[in-house]
């Protein structure tokens, strides 16, 4: 934008205007949901965001959207757009409450220049250029906020399908079910060696029932959550290994060591209950 530029004064004389005739265009697109924002939030998100915008270009760099002129409104934006993730608008109907200030923009800017098309021309590609930037933006800043959710959610998943239940005085069970990765092994490792710390527990037993398959790997995994237990003075035992499990850890030629293993969680439970001097009687 040159020297002679009116964007930023356009904007100013005609703020009010500017902002009634966007509310309408708004209001009558598909992509405002009355059911995730209220009208007064969504003027007063609009005014904010005019304000920003009319603030920067008065900087005297309107091109610079990535400058320092430029931060409140980037700010802004990306703030408009995390909110709107977690609202669960769309992306598109994110980035279309950046594009769709275009309309009134442009309709002022043909009131100022109807008799001069070359600065018309010139005005209209300066307001593009920068509502599309910030509109980019806009989505860049979702897809962010999203990846951050999902993230989020997939961690507390992970930490939610790995229980550590006290069985008995002394005695802990990590029921595991699904596959088992590097990343689910370390949830793993950590909630399995809080709750020894936590409760002062000395055996910990290790289910594998809901594993479908063990595969070299796996059993790595499983046996440095055992060698991470017994670093906090937890002995381990591993229970759930079904016929086929234990037939494809020798042929993988996987190496348990000293590690016991039972059929069953019953009878890894009562085996904990001989090792800890404890003992269950009928009544």
């Amino acid at each position: 934008m040159t020297s002679s530029s009116k964007l930023p004064e356009i904007l100013k004389r005609h703020e009010s205007d500017i902002l009634n005739d966007w509310m309408r265009h708004q209001l009558s697109s598909t992509t405002v949901r009355g059911n995730l924002i209220r009208e007064n939030e969504l003027r007063e998100q609009s005014r904010a965001f005019l304000g920003t915008l009319r603030e920067a270009l008065e900087s005297g760099k309107p091109s610079d959207v990535d400058g320092a002129a430029w931060s409140a409104a980037r700010e802004f934006v990306s703030e408009m757009a995390r909110t709107r993730a977690r609202q669960g608008f769309t992306p598109v109907e994110t980035a279309t409450f950046i594009f769709s200030l275009k309309l009134p923009v442009f309709a002022r800017l043909r009131q100022e220049y109807a008799n001069d098309a070359a600065s018309l021309g010139a005005e209209i590609w300066t307001a593009t250029e920068i509502i599309d930037r910030l509109g980019l933006y806009a989505t860049d800043s979702y897809q962010k906020a999203r990846e951050e959710v999902i993230s989020r959610q997939q961690q507390e998943l992970l930490e939610l399908s790995t229980p550590v239940v006290k069985l008995w005085e002394g005695i802990l069970a990590l029921p595991l079910i699904g596959s088992l990765d590097s990343a689910r092994t370390q949830v793993v490792m950590e909630s399995l060696l809080q709750q020894i710390l936590a409760t002062g527990s000395e055996i910990a037993i290790i289910d594998i029932t809901g594993v479908p398959t063990v595969d070299t790997l796996v059993a790595q995994h499983l046996l440095k959550t055992v060698a991470a237990a017994r670093l906090m003075g937890a002995d381990c035992i591993i229970s759930g290994v079904r016929p086929q499990i234990a037939q494809t850890i020798v042929h993988l030629g996987v190496e348990l060591g000293d590690v016991t293993t039972k059929a069953t969680l019953a009878d890894a439970f009562r085996l904990a209950l001989r090792r800890s001097g404890q003992s269950i009687a009928k009544a």
